[in-house]
This record gives C-alpha cells, structure tokens and sequence, in this order.
C-alpha cells in the first residue's frame, strides 16, 4: 500500500528513531566494522559468491591484478605511492585561498604535510593528468603542476587553476588504490594489502586534519560550494575512498594504533562543510545526502564524542532536519512533480538523482533492515517514469546539458535488490523482465564497476517469466511535465518509430531555446539538441551550446536570449492530442500547440508540431512556429533547423538552387555571439517553396537523411550554415560517420512579423533503402484577413493526399471553398477515386 505525505514523514521519522535507538542496540557500544557495505558475519556468504558468480569474482580479480604492479613498486620502495600524493610537502600550508573559481595560493604552517587543494572548479584543461609512474615524488614546487601540454605534446610548468581537476584527480586514483587494498585485506586476510594502504591513509587524514577549509578572497559564490579537497561539495569522491578504507581496515588501523580519532574528526570535518554549503533545491541536494550517510554509517553513536556529531547527527540532517544549503530528504522528494514523477532538472541530471537516492536508500537499509524503499514511493514511480525520457532508440533525449544515454541499469538494479529483500515478487519480476529486455537487447551487460555494487547487486536476475502478466505500460503516445517545460510526442514502431521531444526552459540545467524540438526518426535523432559545451565556464559553453542558435527554435532580431542553468521560462501547453498519459484508439496523428514569450524582446511565440503517419506506415512531421515582435518597428525572425549530415543543397520544383557566400549572422552586425560560431554561411534571397535535403555520404555511398518542404513567402532568406557539433548524439543516435561532425544548420530568416504569415515546414525523414514516401508538399498561399494555414501533402503513390488546415486558435473560423472550419486543427486523407476519407482528424 502506497504512503500518503504525510505518512511518508513519518515514517521517515521512524526510521530515523530506529537507526538511533535500534542501530545502538543491535550494535552496542562496541565499534563493529566493516558495516557500511557488509560485516564480517556476512564474510562466508559473499566469499562463496565471489568464487561462484562470474561477474562479481571479475570484478575481484580486475582489482587483485590492478594492484600488483603498484604493491611491486612499493615492495621496492617503501614511500612509492605515498610520495605521488599531491600535498603541501615542504610548506605544509593549513589555509586555502580561492580566487572565486579557481585556486589562489595557500600559506600558514601545520606540523605535518596537509593535502592541497584542486586546482579549479572547470573541468576543462590543455593539459594531461600524468601517471602515476610520472609524478615527481614529494613534489611541491612553487612554479604549480609540470604537466605535458595535450596539442604540443611539451612539458611545461602550469598555474593550478590552469590545471583542471588533475590535483584531485591524482589523490582521487591513489585513494581508490587504497580502498581496493583495505577491501582486499579483509577478503583475504593477507597483511601486505594492509601494509600497502595503511601509511597512505593515515598521511592523507593527518594532512586533512590540520588543513583548514579554503576561503574565496573575492567573497563569491564560491563561498558557499567549496568541499575540502574540491571547488564543489558534490565531487568529494574522495571522502567514500576514505570512509571505505577505513570501514574495512579498521582492525588494523587499531592495532597499528593509527589515531583513530583524527579519521572520526576528518569525517565529521567533511560531514559539517557538505552540511554547511552546496546547492539546496536541486541534485547537488541529493550528491550530498549521500556522501553524508556515508559519513553518518561510518561514525559512532553520538554519546561517542564530545561535540554530540555522531551517527544520529548526520542522518538527522540527511533525512529529516533542513539548513540553509542542505535540505533534508524528506524535504527534497517534495520537488518531484508527484503525479507524472519527473525530478524538475535536465534528463541526464534527473536520471542520476534516482540512482542517487536509490544508493542512498540501499546504504541505509542494509544497516537498518526496515525496506526503507517503501518509505519513498515517489523514488519508484521516478524510476519507472524515466522511460519517458527514451527516445525509440533507448537513448535519453537531449535538452538542456543532457546528452543521448541509456538508461542508468543501476536503477532497476537496485530496485531488485530491494524487492527481492523484502519479498515483493510481483515487483521484482516486472523490474527483472525489463533488465532483462535491456540485456537481450544489447544495451546492458550485468557486471558490476565498484564495491557498491559488488555487494549490493544480487547474483542472478529471474529469467523471463511466460511473458509478462503485468500491465506496465513504460511509454506513452504524449507525456507532458509542467515542471520541466517538456512535451514528447510518439507515433509509428520498430523502423517507423517516431519522435518529437518539445522543451522550453525551466528547473536546472537548462538552455535559452525558446520552445525548441528534437526530432527522432530512421533510427536516429535527425534533429538533434547541441548538448553542453567543453564545461559550465567555457566560451563554447557561455556563447553558444546553451544559447538559442545552438538550438532548433526561432530567434527574434538576433538578439532572443535569457539565463540558462537555473531558468523559469517555460512554455504553455495550448492544446495537444492525445491526453498525455493515454493511448487512444486512433494512432494515425498527434500533436501540441505551445505558446511563449521570448523575455529579450517581448515577442510572442506560438509553436504548433504534429506527427501524422503516412499511408505506408512511414510518417512525417508538420511544424508551424508563429512569432511575433511587439509594436512596429522592423523585425527579424530566424528559425534555426540543425539535421544530421554532412551537407545539404536547397532545391524548388526539383532545380537546386545556388546559395552565395555571405557574411551576414554574427555579431559584428548586432547579433548573438553564438552566431559567430557557424561557418561556411551561403545565403539565398528568394519568395519561393523549396525543400532542403541533408545527406551525408560514407563507405557505401550518399545517404538521404531528411527532406524539409519550406513554405515561401515575401521578405524570406534562406541561410545554409555548418554549426559546431553535437555533444548531445552518440553511436546510439547518430550515424557513426557524423559523431564529432559539424551540423549542417538551415535558418530560414523573416524580416518581418512571422505570425499572421508563420514559418512552415513539413519535416519528411527518408530512410537510407526505400523510396520516397512523400512526392510533393504544397502550401496555400497566405488568404487576406486569416492567419490560417493550408498544407497538401502528396503522397508517392499519387492518389493519396493529406490536407491539412491549422487555426491560429480553436476560436477562429476558416471559411474557404467548400470547407467551414471552427476550431484548430483539421486532417483530412483521400484517395483518388474512393468517395470517402480514409479519415478526418478535427480537434480543438
């Protein structure tokens, strides 16, 4: 039985009483480790099933073998490893000092080497992280980091900031070299491992003890994201190397008789400053809560230490109790849209804050042994709603800084784990049915990349059952969240499989797109979004992946433009069929209408997008954008078309068309940046219909990819442009051939309102072997006082016919010839020589 709200919080509460109350009682006073991802009464067990499952005695094997040449090393060379950790060795400053994102320098003096502290918060360096082998031991040279130039292939002496994450990455490797050692010394017994770990460990907490958290000299927001070792609280991926080392070697360290004391302070150090700053209300939120109950697991009772910071402390504040910038659990779930369960962040973002609460939840019930999942419904209902994010393919869709992924297996995964605990045999074998199509299908081979989920994974997936008695629709004809701006549209099956993702901006992650489309057909995302940029504070980033030209939308005077990342610009769902969640008896159409308006210059924008399957099954796309600038004032209009391929050419009554070089788009004459960026412009002036074919030619020839029918009209340019690549497509979306291409980009240009006379194009996906299916797509000329618009659209077999009218609303009335309109949308097929429509489609 599902939980109520309210419900849900008291049980959360409950938990928590259990974990205080039951945790200390099951376990005592006595520090019992390791706990965190099993215990020694479950040694036997898990020995046998490294020996008898495969795939999880690989992964112990892959570990054992990593290990042996850096344990040959350190048999040679007592202080090998240890000497490759990047710390103040000679200064052993204890105070960090931030330049807002970047590092400034350190001073002060601390009686032992402290650990140093990342170079930058980007990501995106010139330079190569070294080997291990290559690192210069006990280095801590004034000039920065020697580090080899990835273009020149030189070494040269670099700042820190200009170093990317390299310093943290480099302990990041060493650490997870000592946590595969501390794992191995309690699977085997064998002391060399807890030889090899122990010093490492113990130089790295005594560094981290007597080094102070750093401090932005420019008072920034930096302030308030800063974790120990990183810029940002949720890359600390360092402190679970630690924790699990420590979990593991615990015993050992007590017999060294390694201060024991000083790893507590460092954790509940880490635990405070995760407390104390990050993101509240967004995934950060969550990356947080996890590696606080780490710490929480790690830590004793809190009548254990003089500050009260315990195990009851931390999980306090990871589940119930709320600060400034870490918000509690229970407060947290409340962010998820609670009837179509979609986390209000980008889809590759909101996917991992389901594996995220997923770790979080399974870390906890293994200590407590209370199925604490059934305490969070919503996190299964995310878990299954995330299907809606697939395109065809079983890639994610694209908008804001995703990219085209599978689904994350780890989900279902740990879902199993769960059921399969706790007895709920209905739910696993729906859950297991579906890993398996995944693994049937080729998109998921079961093995397992770290401790987590060596121990946490269960050993065999239940086979298939006579298939499957559960009614679970994963997908539907629309789905529509609110909370992201997103509407998906689905048509057709198998080679026939139709897309369209529509997106406006709003929640994290997102771009300024306006109400932007990604189209799926043939196999691949033809149109795809452009992903994000080499990182958050790159150029290519700022200027162009997440501003509007990177994307398939309309751009108002060259200037439409707004925030991107934390966005509230959505768009508003006029009218869509059919009903999101529902599948109707009529398959042949669907469609949304979605207005907006561009906050730059206050434009109106009202997007209309239907799939409507052809009569040999293969189905197209009509897309109608209306915008319009207030007042009287001249007006550009630009609607921006990006197609995979490596070409295309731009024909009318089947004679291409010869576009002219130009150098018009670019912000030399008043436009965006991110125009710059699109190269080898051409440009033709013309009032004409024509079509646009993109191609891309490989090993077996030409391949047509996509024909566009674009509406002509007065006042209409046509522009041909080669746009950086995708970020967003990959194997599974894209011809393999075009990963890494330029996008050929059409931008067709209005100088003048694009309302009452909207931009039009019939979007018709060829595929690479059959025919045509469209012969010819014709537009009605614009009708005095309508705004209506009349498309026809023939089909190859010359007798079958689509006529199409769109209302700028359902108020208003086409009154044309023999046909009376009242309403939005009408679709009427014929056949030559058949009396009656194959049908007629009237809505709104």
């Amino acid at each position: 039985m599902k939980l109520g709200i309210q419900n849900i919080f008291q049980s959360i509460w409950l938990t928590i009483a259990f974990v205080i109350v039951g945790g200390i009682m099951v376990y005592g006073q006595k520090s019992v480790h390791p706990r965190i991802y099993t215990t020694d009464q479950n040694k036997a067990v898990f020995l046998q099933t490294i020996e008898n499952v495969p795939w999880k005695k690989e992964l112990v094997t892959r570990k054992k073998e990593r290990l042996q040449k850096y344990i040959a090393l350190w048999k040679n060379e007592k202080e090998w490893l240890v000497s490759r950790l990047q710390m103040n060795w000679k200064t052993k400053h204890d105070k960090v000092y931030l330049e807002g994102g970047d590092f400034s320098h350190s001073e002060g003096k601390a009686p032992v080497p402290t650990v140093r502290f990342s170079g930058t918060r980007d990501w995106a360096t010139e330079y190569r992280s070294p080997s291990l082998e290559n690192i210069t031991p006990y280095t801590d040279n004034p000039k920065g980091l020697y580090l080899e130039h990835k273009k020149t292939g030189k070494k040269e002496w670099v700042a820190p900031k200009e170093s990317g994450h390299i310093i943290e990455g480099i302990n990041r490797k060493i650490m997870s070299l000592v946590e595969d050692s501390a794992f191995l010394y309690w699977v085997t017994g064998d002391r060399v491992y807890a030889d090899f770990a122990t010093p490492v460990f113990a130089t790295y907490i005594e560094g981290m003890y007597y080094r102070d958290a750093p401090i932005d000299m420019a008072n920034t927001n930096q302030q308030f994201l800063s974790g120990l070792a990183t810029f940002e609280v949720i890359h600390e991926k360092v402190l679970i190397h630690l924790i699990t080392t420590y979990d593991f070697l615990y015993d050992h360290l007590k017999a060294q008789k390694i201060n024991i004391s000083k790893a507590e302070a460092v954790f509940q150090k880490w635990g405070d400053q995760i407390i104390k700053n990050g993101v509240p209300n967004n995934n950060w939120n969550l990356f947080q809560a996890r590696f606080l109950t780490y710490v929480a697991l790690v830590l004793e009772p809190n009548s254990n230490y003089k500050n009260g910071k315990g195990r009851e402390y931390y999980l306090d504040h990871t589940f119930n109790t709320s600060t400034e910038r870490q918000i509690s659990i229970k407060e947290s779930l409340l962010v998820y849209d609670q009837e179509n369960g979609i986390w209000p962040e980008s889809a590759s973002y909101s996917v991992h804050v389901i594996t995220t609460l997923l770790n979080i939840i399974t870390l906890l019930d293994h200590f407590t042994n209370a199925n604490e999942l059934s305490n969070f419904p919503i996190v299964e209902k995310a878990a299954l709603a995330s299907f809606q994010y697939l395109f065809p393919s079983g890639h994610t869709i694209g908008f804001g800084d995703s990219s085209h992924k599978k689904l994350p297996a780890e989900n279902f995964e740990l879902l199993i784990t769960n059921y399969q605990k706790y007895g709920a045999n209905e739910k696993r074998n729906i859950i297991a049915n579906l890993l398996n199509d995944m693994i049937a299908e080729g998109d998921y081979k079961r093995e397992v990349k770290d401790l987590f989920q060596l121990f946490f994974y269960v050993n065999n997936v239940v086979p298939n059952e006579e298939e499957n008695e559960f009614d679970l629709p994963l997908v539907s004809p629309t789905f529509y969240a609110p909370n992201v701006s997103w509407f998906n549209q689905r048509l057709g099956s198998e080679a026939n499989a139709m897309m369209v993702a529509t997106t406006g901006s709003y929640g994290n992650h997102a771009h300024s797109n306006g109400i932007s489309i990604e189209l799926f057909a043939k196999g691949s995302v033809l149109a795809p979004d452009m992903g994000k940029g080499s990182s958050y504070w790159h150029k290519d980033h700022t200027e162009y992946y997440s501003r509007m030209p990177a994307h398939n939308t309309v751009v108002v005077n060259g200037i439409s433009d707004y925030e991107p990342m934390r966005s509230h610009h959505p768009f508003h769902l006029e009218n869509s069929f059919p009903k999101t969640g529902e599948t109707p008896i009529f398959d042949q159409v669907t469609f949304s209408n979605v207005s907006f308006v561009e906050p730059k210059t206050k434009a109106r924008q009202l997007r209309f997008t239907s799939l409507i399957k052809g009569p040999s099954g293969a189905g197209y796309v009509v897309d109608v954008f209306r915008s319009r600038k207030p007042g009287s004032d001249g007006q550009r209009h630009d609607y921006f078309y990006h197609n995979l391929g490596d070409a295309f050419k731009i024909s009318s009554n089947e004679e291409v068309l010869k576009l002219e070089d130009t150098e018009d788009l670019g912000s030399h004459q008043g436009d965006l940046k991110a125009y710059d960026y699109l190269t080898e412009k051409k440009k033709l002036t013309t009032a004409k219909a024509v079509s646009a074919n993109f191609n891309f030619t490989s090993e077996d020839g030409t391949s047509d990819l996509m024909e566009v029918w674009v509406k002509g009209s007065a006042d209409q340019t046509l522009y041909s442009a080669m746009a950086p690549k995708s970020k967003a497509i990959t194997s599974g979306t894209s011809p393999k051939e075009l990963l890494n291409k330029p996008i050929p980009t059409l931008i067709v240009q209005r100088n003048a309102e694009a309302w009452e006379n909207p931009f039009a194009m019939v979007f018709n996906p060829l595929d690479y072997v059959e025919d045509n299916p469209i012969l010819e797509v014709e537009y009605a000329q614009k009708i005095e006082n309508s705004t209506a618009q009349q498309i026809q659209v023939k089909f190859k077999d010359e007798a079958t016919q689509d006529n199409i009218v769109l209302n700028e609303n359902e108020s208003v009335i086409y009154d044309q010839g023999n046909l009376y309109q009242k309403g939005l949308l009408s679709i009427t097929r014929t056949e030559e020589n058949k009396a009656q429509p194959s049908f007629i489609f009237l809505s709104g």
